[in-house]
């Protein structure tokens, strides 16, 4: 979520902006500061949002089809990373409205529910994944380490209900944001701006979804650090010339790399949100502002890209659906000139 505090006028060389807060443990996407930031800081911002939306959406959409297309594909890992792929895509989609507000806070031209629809899925969608990246690692690490009980509890269609439950939870915890945010007048000039409004400042709204954003990340933070230990003490101590333990030693690489993704990505707003929480008064930076968000929609792009450099699976796949589509790309246009070959003599 984002919100906006009034700290010091604006200076006349300088433009006026928002610098863009992804609260990362809860993925809250809050209007946090309103800060001065010169033309070209926004600039390099833009030239790097759209690069990195393009990438990421390629990037997330070949991840949905590979999964959905591939029967082979549809394990319970891949299901949950098709599942956040998903959330990614949404969140993606999002940042041509960010970069708007970035540059032209106001007036908002959508209306309230488009403002109160958009921060929810926003919300719920950064929510969705923390919860995914949770959960998957909780399922390896009774894979790695219950096998027994891991056939037994682990199924697809089990899977897809846990995916299932994820998302509801995920929009439970993301609907305070519908009464949090809003489209309101800002100083004299009545120019509504979609924003968080003085209700939820005011009533401590806010801060209890500040707080519920940090429990967050610090919870899946710290249960992902004890899986993670079990699954590699138990991998330490097995005989290496396992094929099964190999292949789980690959997944679990695999899934590590995107953990440290996502920590590195998020974690940087969470120590300022920590700070301003202890010390109110703190001035804030926009350009580390600027930068957290560019990391936030990185966190949301990188994934694909870490699947392939990670996964010989999923590159066999997604060079297969490609030279899939492209075979049959060729038919079609072949099918396509034989007919009007035809038609024309």
């Amino acid at each position: 979520m984002r919100c906006q505090n009034k700290r010091r006028a604006p200076h006349k060389k300088l433009r006026r902006a928002f610098a863009y807060i992804r609260f990362s443990g809860g993925g809250q996407s809050l209007f946090r500061t309103l800060k001065d930031v010169e033309e070209a800081p926004l600039m390099c911002v833009t030239v790097i949002y759209i690069p990195l939306m393009l990438f990421g959406l390629l990037g997330n959409i070949l991840t949905i089809l590979v999964v959905w297309l591939r029967p082979h594909m549809r394990t319970s890992t891949y299901l949950y990373l098709s599942s956040m792929a998903v959330s990614d895509l949404l969140i993606l989609l999002l940042l041509p409205l960010d970069l708007y507000k970035l540059w032209r806070p106001r007036p908002w031209p959508l209306g309230d529910l488009a403002c109160k629809l958009t921060m929810f899925l926003s919300e719920c969608c950064t929510f969705c994944t923390i919860l995914h990246i949770t959960f998957l690692s909780l399922e390896r690490y009774l894979a790695v380490c219950w096998p027994i009980t891991a056939k037994t509890v682990v199924t697809r269609r089990r899977t897809r209900a846990i995916i299932g439950c994820l998302w509801l939870s995920a929009a439970v915890s993301a609907a305070p944001v519908l009464v949090m945010v809003g489209v309101e007048d800002v100083g004299r000039e009545d120019l509504g701006e979609c924003r968080c409004t003085h209700f939820a400042i005011s009533s401590g709204l806010l801060s209890a979804m500040m707080i519920l954003s940090n429990l967050y990340f610090l919870v899946p933070l710290c249960i992902l650090g004890v899986v993670y230990s079990l699954i590699g003490r138990t991998l330490w101590l097995r005989p290496k010339s396992s094929r099964r333990d190999q292949s789980h030693r690959n997944t679990v690489k695999m899934l590590g790399v995107i953990v440290l993704a996502f920590v590195l990505c998020w974690l940087p707003f969470h120590h300022l949100q920590s700070c301003t929480m202890t010390t109110p008064t703190m001035t804030q930076s926009s350009y580390f502002n600027l930068v957290s968000s560019v990391l936030f929609y990185l966190s949301a792009a990188v994934n694909p890209l870490l699947y392939n450099l990670m996964s010989a699976r999923y590159r066999h796949a997604v060079r297969s659906l490609i030279r899939t589509q492209s075979h049959a790309q060729a038919r079609r246009m072949h099918t396509l000139t034989v007919h009007h070959s035809t038609t024309t003599l």
